[in-house]
């Protein structure tokens, strides 16, 4: 076999003159006589046709280009790929079940290969250049499906055929990568990102959206210098910069609407059941969200007829389902959950600057001002099972507003502490221009000299103090290190009352907003959300800001989903009901936020 391989070649042997020549396993050409190996190699090309889908697929075996300085020739798709693999070690090693990555992710990025026509097709790079996919090269390969990480090889016939007239980079296909238009045949490191999202939902994992991203703020998960992680042989420089290379974790919208997007250009089947026993239902995260705000822990039985009654109790709101839905909506798991528990807020206390405090003065005993205040009528009975006169166990408002407003002040001052300590450069130097090389090592040699004198001449402040992972913010309790007292076995006395034996709220006012959405179809659903928190009772703003840094996403993002839960609770209303009375159009919202004795649809 080594004759026929040989044959064509007669060159003599540098070190020893002789011609005897050999391929080893690998495919390089070495001598017989001295054992030496040269750089020619045998290109072995092996044609692999499956039976149950007439898909021809090529798998090259032979070496990598090499270039001048040393590296391979490589893709965009492989160092993504790469990113991907460091990404989901970095969730196994966290606690994430072994199958995520194997069983789930893997087998969406070779979904999108293939959807991208950069592997696993016939045509490989026509998606790259804006071609029509052929439904041949749409459907999905058995060879999609098996395998993982380890065994994914994304190379196509041009793998080894660098591209003529790009410009300076590393990879053979930079160029042309970004003059792809935007649409989902493009990954961008913000895109890998949605795509673990995706798979996470898929595989029903503990971790939402907020989670993730709060890891890749920590930096247990690679994403601002994933690169560093790359091969040694995979030099990163020129135009790869533009793609590889983040200066900031993304907010939550744009990532969720790159997993919408994804969902939509993978084709995937229906999505895995979301029951109540899944941590993604808002039963459990709800939960969790009680105890990250440190409210009492009677609350959530509260929470789950609300779910019930705004019909997010079974597992059909949760699903994601491509197949019966043309244009699905990935929904926001842990908004929603946090907009229920918002709204449980909202009912018992009525957070309208005035019914709050009325009840947190009248369960501290206050007297003159804030007692004259209060709501005419009969006083409401303590709830069934506690002592009248017990109030070191019962919830008060006014406590829990400054144990929180304190809590977050010490919050925000650390976290701007530790990111003014911690080191934004890359210890990977790379470069976007051939002429940046000289002065960029002479740049960064300098920084590191005067480093140095400054650590030399002054006492050198501790690093950024590197504590477990966590899906908290916060830590209640008696311990070292907590944030303040816990108010998790607190009642509810003085906020229900006893109505034919079954506890209900003392507050009879309900408010909300206009609920009606925007009719201009061009509208992006949430342009009157600035205008609309201006009009927003204080106590209910403050609530929101809570919210939203439990979750690490904008407050107008939380208001949106309270909106939506809203509108689902008080669907049976009319709609002269409350101050949703007109329909919001663009550029308009409601400025006026009265009380409405409303009640939300469903018996709650």
């Amino acid at each position: 076999m080594d004759a026929q391989d040989t044959e064509s070649f007669r060159e003599s042997c540098p070190q020893c003159s002789q011609v005897h020549w050999g391929v080893s396993g690998d495919g390089r050409f070495y001598c017989r006589s001295c054992y030496t190996e040269v750089e020619r190699s045998r290109e072995v090309e092996e044609v692999v046709k499956d039976q149950s889908s007439g898909r021809v697929t090529r798998i090259n075996k032979g070496p990598r280009t090499k270039r001048d300085d040393g590296g391979l020739a490589w893709r965009v798709c492989e160092a993504f790929q790469f990113i991907l693999k460091n990404q989901a070690d970095a969730l196994l090693q966290l606690g994430v079940s072994p199958g995520f990555k194997d069983l789930v992710l893997c087998r969406m990025w070779r979904i999108y290969l293939q959807r991208s026509r950069q592997a696993y097709t016939l045509s490989p790079g026509a998606a790259r250049q804006g071609g029509p996919v052929s439904d041949s090269d749409s459907a999905v390969d058995s060879s999609v499906w098996s395998g993982g990480f380890s065994e994914s090889n994304p190379r196509s016939d041009a793998d080894s055929q660098p591209e003529s007239g790009c410009d300076w980079s590393g990879s053979a296909d930079a160029a042309s990568y970004l003059k792809t238009r935007r649409s989902g045949g493009r990954m961008t490191m913000r895109r890998t990102l949605a795509l673990v999202h995706l798979a996470l939902v898929w595989s029903r994992q503990a971790l939402t959206l907020s989670d993730l991203l709060r890891l890749v703020q920590d930096g247990l998960v690679p994403y601002l210098k994933a690169y560093e992680l790359l091969p040694d042989q995979m030099r990163l420089r020129g135009l790869d910069l533009l793609l590889f290379r983040v200066e900031s974790v993304p907010p939550y919208a744009p990532v969720h609407q790159d997993a919408q997007d994804l969902v939509r250009f993978l084709q995937l089947p229906a999505f895995p059941p979301i029951s109540t026993e899944t941590p993604l239902h808002p039963a459990p995260l709800s939960r969790r969200l009680l105890l990250d705000a440190n409210l009492p822990d009677r609350l959530h039985p509260w929470v789950l007829r609300l779910t019930e009654a705004a019909g997010l109790a079974g597992p059909e709101p949760h699903t994601l389902d491509p197949v019966l839905v043309p244009r699905p909506v990935l929904p926001r798991y842990e908004l929603q959950a946090a907009a229920l528990v918002l709204l449980v807020l909202k009912t018992l206390f009525g957070l309208d600057d005035r019914t709050e405090w009325d009840l947190s003065s009248r369960d501290l005993g206050d007297s003159g001002e804030s007692r004259s205040r209060l709501q005419t009528g009969p006083v409401p009975q303590p709830e069934a099972g506690s002592s009248p006169s017990s109030t070191e166990d019962t919830f008060h408002l006014r406590r829990w507003f400054r144990l929180l407003q304190t809590a977050l002040s010490r919050r925000r001052r650390d976290a701007a502490r530790d990111a003014a300590r911690t080191q934004w450069k890359s210890n990977k130097m790379v470069f976007r221009r051939r002429r940046d090389r000289h002065w960029a090592v002479k740049k960064r040699r300098t920084a590191e000299q005067v480093q140095a004198c400054f650590e030399r001449l002054s006492s050198c402040p501790a690093g950024v103090q590197t504590v477990a992972p966590s899906s908290f913010r916060f830590c209640w309790g008696d311990g070292d290190g907590a944030d303040g007292p816990s108010m998790h076995h607190m009642k509810l006395d003085r906020v229900l009352t006893l109505k034919n034996g079954v506890p209900v709220p003392s507050n009879t006012v309900y408010w909300h907003p206009a609920l009606r959405p925007c009719t201009d179809r061009l509208c992006r659903a949430d342009h009157f959300l600035p205008e609309l928190e201006a009009e927003l009772p204080q106590s209910f703003s403050w609530t929101l800001q809570l919210f939203s840094v439990l979750l690490g996403v904008e407050p107008a993002a939380v208001l949106q989903e309270v909106l939506s839960v809203e509108r689902r609770l008080l669907s049976g209303r009319t709609p002269g009901t409350g101050t949703g009375t007109g329909t919001l159009r663009r550029g308009q919202s409601s400025t006026r936020v009265q009380s409405s004795t409303a009640k939300p649809h469903g018996g709650f």
